[in-house]
């Protein structure tokens, strides 16, 4: 049977992958899980190691959809969409950096939006109308969801950003390809950000007559996806090694989809959820207390999240205790003079350049390993140096970095984005007459 999927807010009642995917938000403002998560076969584990990435994606997916698609369009997807390899690099003894960000737009995040931008095509391939693709950044999301979309027929992206709280580099990643993709540069934080693309969901009579879907990590298509890597990061490891993942976390998509992989049967050691300030998680992993607060802005500015959409699957893939999160995640926290010095450390002993999210993860593998020396440990890196460069030359001196052209190009490009105060009102009134 194919694969239905349930509101983490009312359980009993399912739908199918096309409402999942294109309503991305359940009308009870929960967020879709997969009904059944399945337990990878002997099969599966007898060759997961010889397949190509893009071969082991699909065969991911594919145990997840059950069926919700055939399997040529469903390869194709996953065919197209990781065709860029995410490397495990040795920094030192046991210690790892995961590269996830040699795709398109230099993040992790193009994983999950290249396979939902090929997934909603599929779905919508019949249909008439423009699909209006909602996504609020707060700062590699929307550049990833950007370029997945971009020209693409049928398609038209709006990606909400906080003013001034993203890199110079990452805001033109936003602002600058024109054509299907709108941006517009909110007076907020992210969290007003992703407050007012809820408040759109919410609002069913415009999200029906707008046809309205999102591109963020709520939308199912985007977070699994996800689990790819962790799979693949195990696999570069020595047979039957069981890693420490240490994830920089934001609005926590990433750690959820390593929790999933670990459901599916991937061992997995430890997940370690490392965070700047905004420490919401960590802190109710340590009380057992979950208080949302307004994010403070950082150097490591993609965690900048005060009210992480992600923690209700969370707590749905630990079964609403406490006790059982708490022993699968190990929460830490760092400020920025922190990550400062780790991006500094990083380099003097070991050669590698780290950006300050990788440099968070790099704090907390180490505060780990202080107990556990013997552990194998892989820290997430979720994207390219080069897009805080401002950070990494007033710690590693100019021309530390390297910018690659991709991203080198956009310099000089104009910006174009409509200025949206964080007032649903006011956005709610522009999604019904902008012609986006």
């Amino acid at each position: 049977m194919a694969q239905r999927f349930y509101s983490t807010s009312s359980t009993d009642e399912s739908v199918d992958l096309r409402e999942a995917v294109l309503r991305s938000l359940p009308a009870d403002n929960g967020l879709y899980m997969p009904r059944s998560v399945p337990v990878m076969d002997e099969a599966f584990w007898a060759h997961w190691r010889g397949w190509s990435f893009a071969e082991l994606g699909y065969r991911i997916v594919s145990s997840i959809f059950a069926g919700a698609v055939p399997e040529k369009p469903l390869r194709g997807m996953v065919t197209d969409a990781v065709n860029f390899d995410a490397p495990l690099v040795t920094i030192a003894e046991k210690m790892h950096v995961l590269e996830l960000f040699h795709g398109p737009s230099l993040a992790f995040k193009d994983f999950g939006a290249r396979f939902m931008a090929r997934l909603m095509a599929w779905l919508t391939r019949d249909d008439e109308r423009d699909l209006i693709v909602l996504v609020a950044t707060s700062g590699d999301t929307g550049g990833a969801v950007a370029s997945a979309f971009h020209g693409v027929p049928g398609t038209k992206v709006v990606v909400l950003y906080p003013s001034g709280k993203v890199s110079d580099l990452q805001e033109k990643q936003l602002t600058t390809l024109g054509d299907n993709i709108t941006a517009l540069e909110v007076a907020g934080t992210f969290d007003d950000c992703q407050r007012l693309v809820k408040a759109a969901f919410l609002h069913c009579e415009l999200a029906e007559e707008r046809n309205l879907t999102s591109a963020n990590s709520i939308n199912i298509a985007r977070l699994i996806p996800q689990a790819f890597y962790y799979f693949h990061a195990a696999r570069q490891l020595p047979e039957g090694a069981e890693p420490v993942f240490v994830v920089p976390s934001g609005n926590f998509g990433n750690l959820t989809a390593g929790l999933l992989a670990n459901l599916m049967g991937l061992p997995v050691r430890q997940f370690i959820a490392a965070t700047n300030v905004n420490d919401v998680v960590p802190a109710y992993l340590e009380s057992g207390s979950y208080e949302p607060r307004p994010s403070q802005p950082t150097i490591s500015n993609a965690m900048d999240v005060g009210a992480p959409s992600n923690f209700v699957r969370l707590l749905d893939l630990c079964r609403h205790e406490h006790g059982l999160m708490a022993d699968r995640i190990v929460g830490c926290r760092f400020d920025d003079e922190q990550t400062r010095a780790a991006i500094r450390e990083v380099k003097a002993s070991t050669g590698y350049v780290i950006e300050p999210h990788g440099a968070v993860g790099c704090l907390a593998a180490g505060a780990w390993r202080a107990d556990h020396p013997g552990d194998e440990m892989i820290v997430l890196e979720t994207a390219h140096p080069a897009k805080f460069l401002d950070v990494m030359e007033e710690e590693l001196g100019e021309g530390a970095v390297e910018i690659p052209e991709r991203l080198a190009c956009l310099a000089d490009r104009e910006k174009v984005a409509v200025k949206m105060p964080p007032d649903e009102e006011a956005f709610l009134r522009w999604l019904g007459e902008a012609k986006v």
